[in-house]
């Protein structure tokens, strides 16, 4: 009895490797089997940095609110305990964008915090 390749199945599996591995640099994105090692390398990585770019925008929310609380004449980490003294539900995204692009009504938001 001749023996059986699933030639389709195999021709599948290489094509969807090769294709995640379209605009990598040279052989790893040409020869399947180092193809393969850098695509699994590829997927850690986004995996890990799914969850890092979490921690990196809040870095960039806190310290620009930092920033212009310092503007206004106090610290971020005393606003941020004025306005949860005052049990104003508004998340960091948003008060770094109203910092960034309004600056009077983030102004505002201090002085109500403060007051």
């Amino acid at each position: 009895m001749p023996r059986s390749q699933n030639k389709v199945a195999s021709h599948r599996r290489r094509k969807r490797v090769l294709k995640q591995a379209k605009g990598y640099w040279g052989a790893r994105s040409k020869v399947l089997t180092i193809a393969k090692h850098h695509v699994d390398k590829g997927m850690q990585f986004a995996y890990r940095d799914r969850k890092t770019k979490k921690r990196t925008f809040r870095q960039l929310w806190i310290a620009r609110i930092n920033a212009a609380a310092r503007l206004e004449g106090t610290t971020y980490s005393r606003l941020i305990a004025a306005l949860n003294a005052k049990e104003v539900d508004i998340n960091r995204k948003i008060l770094a964008d109203l910092a960034v692009s309004n600056p009077q009504a983030f102004a505002e938001v201090v002085k109500f915090a403060l007051a």
